[in-house]
């Protein structure tokens, strides 16, 4: 079992040779696991303390210049504290700023109230031209953050803080960012989910 967190500090740290990646977080990278990729290139991580709409315009500054920003905090953060800038700096222009929103929904219990996110993929999913994803797993997660690496335009990343089981098995995932999966097949009832 891993969180998907933690994947993303893993895929983070993987993607560190490609040289437009620029990492910042909200002054919690060790809960994100962004702070990884700073233990390999920390002259392009930025720390912005807790001032996540900074964080956001910041991201959006670096992003006209060409870099593909990965911008970490607590989804109920991430998404909620700065929406503001997330619809009329990012997403309106398109910019390639991936938010990153780790300990989202009830699974954060011990954190409180405060910290569940439960309306951050209704606000990143109203806002144009934002991709919004919710991976299941330590190998979706990977194989998503990978993608993201050299994916244009804006996009919300939906992780957990809760370790989950490992529901793929990398040797024969094929990723497709558009498409769900069928675990299993069967004849009376149909169960979707994300994440």
């Amino acid at each position: 079992m891993i969180a998907t967190r933690e994947s993303y500090g893993e895929a983070l740290k993987e993607l560190a040779g490609v040289d437009n990646l620029v990492v910042l977080d909200a002054d919690v990278g060790s809960a994100t696991k962004s702070k990884t990729f700073k233990e390999v290139v920390p002259d392009r991580f930025f720390n912005m303390g807790i001032a996540e709409q900074d964080m956001i315009g910041t991201a959006a500054g670096l992003a006209t210049c060409g870099k593909n920003v990965f911008a970490s905090s607590f989804a109920v953060f991430a998404t909620g504290r700065c929406y503001d800038q997330i619809r009329n700096t990012v997403a309106y222009s398109k910019l390639n700023v991936k938010i990153i929103g780790t300990h989202a929904g009830l699974n954060v219990g011990e954190d409180g109230a405060s910290h569940q996110a439960l309306e951050d993929i209704a606000l990143m999913r109203s806002v144009p031209n934002m991709k919004v994803y919710s991976p299941c797993d330590d190998v979706e997660t990977k194989a998503l953050i990978k993608y993201l690496a050299t994916a244009e335009g804006p996009a919300y990343v939906r992780l957990s803080r809760a370790k989950t089981d490992k529901i793929f098995n990398s040797m024969d995932f094929d990723f497709d960012p558009v498409k769900g999966h069928v675990l299993n097949e069967g004849k009376d009832v149909t169960i979707i989910s994300t994440g």
